[in-house]
């Protein structure tokens, strides 16, 4: 039997516990590079962090830190861009057991303020720019005490991270955090709603790292190239390499595509994290080019379903034994599920194109997934009542030691969110799908978006992937108008290019006819073409669909 000191120890976990091992392992290897300038030619030249000087930089900071009053438990928003910095601070504050509050650039001014207030922080680290919010905004601020600029610091007051900065070196005594101690809290995106403080627990960082390196088989001599900031926290704990991308994180779907390609190829870049707008605009780029990435051991595409089209325009500059991996899942959960593109290109793309959604994969060793019937409404405890057979449509829910159980201060969220077990959290993803008869999940659209008609529910990836079949349709989108269970469907067309509107009275009676022959959507009779969609900022693969709600209902009310 274990003693107590024993299991003290095992409870004791710390994402920085595994910069200080690698710094130990692995000193001299480059930890973080970053573009510091272009030359006359347009070239990068980059600079960089070395494990030992990463580990020994955020040791540094995490004593000043605690002399500038940041201590365990402080929460401390933080708004860095992409770069040395931000890993320095981040593994700093973990060091010393403080909570950094973590949200998208992307989501704009409006939401970061409103995330920024709910949080109610104690600290507030950021670039001279976030800065200046505090003098425009000061009411969003009311419970900040100490403030450090990354930067020079004008006006605004408090300390530049130069300065709380403690030298000479010495080894810092990470925090003996535990398992259920919370690590971070993570704003969720609210496209569809509000942004959400999800709770991150030090043993919930640890499972993540354990699955992400188990599942993708990641080793400490790979080279990184992480354009979501949250996944780069990674990259020091399993011994990557993070080489930091040239590009706006808050707009990924216009980034430069040679802004991409040229630290793969000259950097030796092994494994590289994208969203599916990036892997379109990418793999677009290169297929005409023919270009080919042979560093390349595996592509990562995450934060909403890639189309199979993009898989297959990326994969033509991979290696045949490459794969281009989709992991499924939320802020509050990730990853729990993925496939790979052989699967996909192989097999599962030809059922999307029939209408059977899109296929998320088989659950990470150790997670859970089921799918229960669709409810509006909070589950107080969980049932196998509530589980549907398989193959018929239901919401997702998912278990397991990634799972968070808690957002900061919204119990009614979590209420909605939550459903407890004797033993766990099951977490409702909001998200539609079925399962099939080899054990694979099939993402079929948002909860929120599905359409609810007197003649039964449609669900919006099925139903819109019948339409994408059409040769002059770029993408469709599913909208429900009017009051709930009596809505009418309608399907909003974007066109490949130009069309008058003799074209588009030729290809509406087209796709009429292509939607009668598919049960899913042969009570789809309203057909609309707006110039283009309401997309969201930071990825336009994602459509706001309330918005295009919104501007449906106004022209089936027109005269």
């Amino acid at each position: 039997m274990a003693s107590l000191k024993e299991t003290d120890t095992q409870d004791q976990v710390n994402l920085s516990s595994h910069l200080r091992r690698m710094a130990r392992m692995q000193p001299f290897k480059r930890a973080v590079c970053y573009p510091v300038k272009r030359d006359s030619r347009g070239r990068l030249a980059y600079s960089h962090l070395t494990f030992l000087q990463l580990e020994q930089e955020s040791d540094c900071v995490a004593r000043g830190m605690e002399k500038a009053g940041i201590l365990r438990g402080t929460r401390a928003f933080l708004m860095v861009k992409p770069g040395p910095e931000f890993f320095v601070l981040t593994f700093a504050l973990f060091k010393v057991g403080a909570v950094p509050v973590l949200v998208e650039p992307a989501m704009g001014l409006k939401r970061i303020l409103g995330c920024l207030k709910e949080s109610e922080p104690e600290a507030f680290i950021g670039m001279p720019s976030a800065h200046i919010l505090r003098k425009l905004y000061p009411g969003y601020f009311k419970s900040v005490k100490t403030c450090v600029t990354v930067g020079h610091s004008w006006f605004w007051g408090g300390r530049s991270l130069n300065e709380i900065r403690e030298l000479p070196w010495r080894p810092y005594r990470i925090a003996n955090t535990r398992k259920n101690e919370i690590a971070a809290i993570l704003f969720t995106a609210g496209t569809t709603g509000t942004a959400k403080g999800t709770i991150y627990t030090h043993g919930i960082f640890e499972a993540q790292l354990r699955h992400i390196k188990s599942h993708f088989l990641i080793t400490p001599d790979e080279v990184d190239l992480p354009t979501f900031s949250f996944f780069a926290l990674f990259d020091p704990a399993l011994g990557m390499t993070a080489i930091i991308p040239d590009m706006d994180p808050t707009r990924p779907d216009k980034v430069d595509p040679d802004d991409i390609i040229e630290p793969i190829l000259n950097q030796g870049v092994t494994n590289i994290f994208v969203s599916p707008g990036l892997l379109h605009r990418v793999g677009c780029y290169g297929k005409e080019r023919g270009i080919k990435l042979p560093s390349l051991k595996r592509v990562i595409s995450t934060g909403a379903p890639s189309a199979a089209s993009s898989i297959e325009a990326f994969a033509t500059m991979l290696r045949s034994d490459v794969e281009i991996h989709t992991p499924y899942g939320a802020t509050e959960a990730i990853p729990v599920s993925s496939i790979g593109s052989k699967e996909i290109l192989s097999e599962t793309k030809k059922l999307s194109e029939q209408g059977f959604g899109i296929c998320i994969g088989r659950p990470l060793k150790g997670i859970e997934m089921r799918i229960i019937r669709i409810l509006d409404e909070p589950i107080l405890s969980w049932s196998e009542n509530l589980m549907v057979t398989d193959g018929d449509i239901g919401e997702i829910v998912v278990s397991g030691d990634l799972v968070t159980s808690r957002y900061y201060n919204r119990p009614r969220d979590e209420a909605f969110s939550k459903i407890r077990a004797a033993d766990r959290i099951w977490h409702r993803m909001g998200d539609l799908g079925w399962k099939d008869t080899k054990g694979r999940f099939w993402f079929c659209g948002l909860k929120s978006h599905r359409v609810q008609t007197e003649k039964g529910t449609l669900f919006t990836i099925p139903c819109e992937t019948v339409f994408n079949n059409h040769p002059e349709v770029h993408r469709s989108a599913l909208v429900g108008v009017g009051e709930l269970q009596n809505q009418t469907p309608v399907i909003c067309i974007e066109l490949e290019g130009e069309k008058s509107k003799t074209e588009k009275h030729k290809i509406r009676e087209e796709l009429l006819q292509l939607s009668r022959k598919n049960e899913q959507t042969r009570h789809i009779q309203t057909i609309l073409f707006p110039k283009s969609f309401p997309l969201d900022a930071r990825d336009d693969t994602r459509i706001l669909r309330e918005k295009l709600a919104a501007w449906a209902e106004k022209q089936l009310q027109a005269p």
